[in-house]
């Protein structure tokens, strides 16, 4: 398998995956100054997409997400009936399914595969999530090119992007929340109290307990904590700071508070099915 490898784009993802490799592969990225990376760890760069196509058994698509669709579009009428395309970029599930027509529609081959941490320093050690009717076999070649850890989470193409991107929600967003709290921690000279006064506060339940209980929260008490969080945003805005992440958060307490869900259901998926039915209901009124 490894002797039919193509990759294209050749970044960091790209790079780092074959210098762990050691992979016989040929490589195409439309910036030049690649092409002496790939040289220098045995790869071969090849001019252009159909060339890098040719004979490829396995594709890994590593290229920017503004791009991905494209490159799985033009890639669909170039590659072999028979290889399998891996795409492996961080895009919305619907662009994946997307670039899984134009496969179809050219009797070709495509695997949706989500990147689930940082390729550095994990390598070949990174989980890969794997979904669609060829995730079986995408997981064996991979397998043989060294990936340690993957797993076929469906058949349907989409779900592996889904899971990736919808953690992301939470996990970027978070980054985003704490810059903005630490910009204005540090301007009214409190960052110090106000990380101590976290660290005492903060609970080690699992994710599926804090989900329910925030959604709990967001329900009963949404709309006093919307107008505790529009205070919070006057601060922001007072020292400077424009309040990207707080404004979200003061129309989302709102929104959930003003369905009036109260008391709530037990358990999250019931909370859920719950903010469904009245948001729909609200709707149609």
């Amino acid at each position: 398998m490894s002797s039919s490898l193509a990759l294209i784009g050749f970044g960091e993802a790209g790079s780092t995956f074959a210098r762990a490799g050691e992979w016989r592969a040929r490589a195409f990225d439309i910036a030049a100054d690649r092409t002496a990376v790939m040289a220098g760890i045995g790869v071969e760069s090849a001019p252009s997409l159909a060339e890098v196509l040719g004979g490829a058994s396995l594709v890994l698509s590593l290229v920017t997400a503004d791009q991905a669709l494209a490159v799985a579009r033009q890639c669909a009428a170039l590659i072999a009936p028979e290889a399998l395309f891996c795409d492996m970029n961080s895009v919305a599930p619907g662009t994946k399914r997307a670039a899984a027509q134009a496969f179809a529609a050219a009797g070709k081959r495509y695997v949706d595969v989500a990147i689930m941490a940082p390729v550095n320093p994990a390598r070949l050690a990174v989980p890969l999530n794997i979904a669609g009717p060829d995730a079986a076999e995408a997981q064996e070649a991979l397998g043989a090119l060294g990936f340690q850890k993957t797993a076929i989470v469906g058949e349907s193409v989409g779900r592996a992007s889904a899971i990736k991107l919808t953690r992301s929600v939470m996990v970027k967003g978070l980054e985003a929340l704490t810059a903005e709290m630490m910009l204005a921690a540090e301007a009214e000279g409190v960052a110090e109290e106000v990380l101590a006064s976290l660290d005492a506060s903060e609970k080690r339940d699992s994710w599926f307990e804090r989900a329910d209980y925030n959604l709990d929260r967001m329900l009963v008490h949404g709309r006093r904590r919307s107008a505790e969080m529009a205070e919070a945003a006057a601060m922001l805005r007072d020292l400077g700071i424009e309040p990207l992440m707080t404004d979200g958060t003061v129309r989302r307490q709102q929104e959930l508070g003003e369905l009036a869900i109260n008391p709530p259901p037990s358990g999250f998926p019931a909370k859920l099915a719950a903010i469904h039915t009245s948001q729909t209901s609200k709707g149609e009124n």
